[in-house]
């Protein structure tokens, strides 16, 4: 039973985890803002454009019906079963957008980590040195300077 608790608190507190819950977090901040992003600013032009569809309204009646209710809460109301595919096309292109952002926001902290990654890359061990005599750039291994026949070091 401790090894398990000892295997669990281990999990628990690896930065995985932690950065998985902020994630969560701001993703439920975010949403939100997505949604009134697309409610609000996408969708009126998009739904302007095909001659004023109000995309969170259309819908397909199941239930047989020889009339047509102008918003879905209306269908409800007189008892209709509805297909809501216009909520399905808000929600999917909430989805596009929330994507499209973490995709973008990935991008950014891999090019981050790349740059960080490249300043941590230890400099390479030198190959050549400079004869003290003649200042000619020589093997490091050299022992005698091949320009001015000086012994080395």
């Amino acid at each position: 039973m401790q090894g398990f608790l000892k295997e669990f608190k281990e999990f628990a507190v690896k930065g995985n985890v932690i950065d998985m819950a902020v994630g969560i977090i701001i993703g439920g901040a975010f949403s939100p803002i997505v949604n009134s992003l697309v409610k609000d600013i996408i969708m009126p032009p998009i739904g302007f454009v095909l001659n004023n569809v109000d995309f969170k309204n259309l819908y397909f009646s199941i239930t047989p019906t020889s009339e047509h209710y102008a918003t879905v809460a209306e269908a409800q109301e007189a008892g209709l079963v509805t297909i809501n595919y216009g909520v399905f096309i808000n929600t999917l292109i909430s989805f596009l957008i929330v994507s499209f952002a973490v995709f973008l926001l990935v991008k950014a902290i891999n090019k981050l980590k790349a740059e960080k990654k490249e300043e941590c890359v230890a400099p390479a061990e030198p190959t050549t040195k400079e004869c003290k005599f003649c200042c000619s750039t020589i093997n490091i291994k050299a022992t005698k300077c091949p320009h001015c026949a000086s012994e080395l070091q």
